[in-house]
This record gives structure tokens, C-alpha cells and sequence, in this order.
């Protein structure tokens, strides 16, 4: 496999905690969005990006200069998969809506993405982040469904693991 980074943008260490457990299982780095830079993207063939999700489906706020960043950068030949943490039961009209920004951001980049989930086994009632029934991404929810993460991120990334480069 190709070098890979593990990204993320955490306020409460949720999808920080998330991040490192994905890096560790990839044998990969996880940084914080604030040290993404071009020279972090063109060292890495695989970028696995990940943002929590707040009040009415926003971005959490770091990643609004690495939104920048992916949109600005060549992606080409790089490959994307995107995860996010929301809360299911508070916020579920607007379930890892910020999701959504990640996959366009890089799409816009030039990537190949990567990753979709299917929304079966999800309570929510609506969510930016779901394309013809699929989540863009991997949906985490680690405050109201912990029991599941584990298991959702080892099915995610088998899935993943034969695109990455």
C-alpha cells in the first residue's frame, strides 16, 4: 500500500480518538487538519479525512481552511475516503451532514473517491452526507452507538482497503 494520512478535525477529541484508531489500524500517521499543507498532501497517495459534525450540519472548524486546501490542490492520482462522527439522536435531521464538504472539497481536488456506506442499520432522519442511499463516507456515532464503531470502521476498511494505492 501506498504512504497514507489519516486527517482530522476534532473539538471534543471524538473524531481525533476516532482518527488515531483508523491510523493505527492502517499502520498510518493521523494529524490534525491544521498541519495539512501542500507538501503533506503530495507525499501521500491515500488521504482518509474525517470531521465531526455540528448544530445544523456544519463543518467542524478547522477544516474550513483545509476545505480550501483540497478545492486548491491537484488530487489527481490520489486516493480519497471519507469518514465523519455525528450525533444520531440530537441532531439526526442533520446526521455528518459535514461529511458532504469533505467528499466535494476533494472531489472538486481531482480525487478518486472512495468509501460509500450503505444507510442500513443507521437511525437518523435526513443527512447532507447521503448520495442514492449511501453515506459519502463511513458514519460514526460514538456518543449514542459506541458499541458499533468498532466493527463499523474494520467493515469500512476492509471495503477501502483494495482501492487504496
Amino acid at each position: 500500500m501506498g504512504k497514507t494520512i489519516v486527517v482530522y478535525g476534532s473539538s471534543t477529541g471524538t473524531c481525533e480518538a476516532i482518527a488515531e484508531k483508523i491510523a493505527e489500524k492502517v499502520g498510518a500517521k493521523a494529524i490534525n487538519v491544521t498541519d495539512l499543507n501542500d507538501a503533506v498532501l503530495a507525499e501521500n497517495d491515500n488521504l482518509l479525512i474525517g470531521t465531526s459534525t455540528w448544530g445544523a450540519g456544519e463543518l467542524q472548524d478547522d477544516w474550513y481552511d483545509g476545505v480550501d486546501l483540497l478545492k486548491g490542490a491537484s488530487l489527481a492520482g490520489k486516493v480519497v475516503a471519507v469518514y465523519g462522527c455525528g450525533d444520531s439522536a440530537s441532531y439526526s435531521d442533520t446526521f455528518c451532514s459535514a461529511m458532504k464538504e469533505l467528499y466535494d472539497a476533494a472531489k472538486a481536488g481531482g480525487a478518486t473517491l472512495v468509501g460509500e456506506v450503505e444507510i442500513d442499520g443507521y437511525t437518523f432522519d435526513d443527512s447532507d452526507a447521503v448520495v442514492d442511499n449511501k453515506f459519502v463516507g463511513l458514519a460514526l456515532d460514538d456518543i449514542n452507538e459506541d458499541d458499533r464503531t468498532e466493527s463499523r470502521i474494520d467493515a469500512w476498511l476492509e471495503q477501502i482497503k483494495g482501492s487504496l494505492k
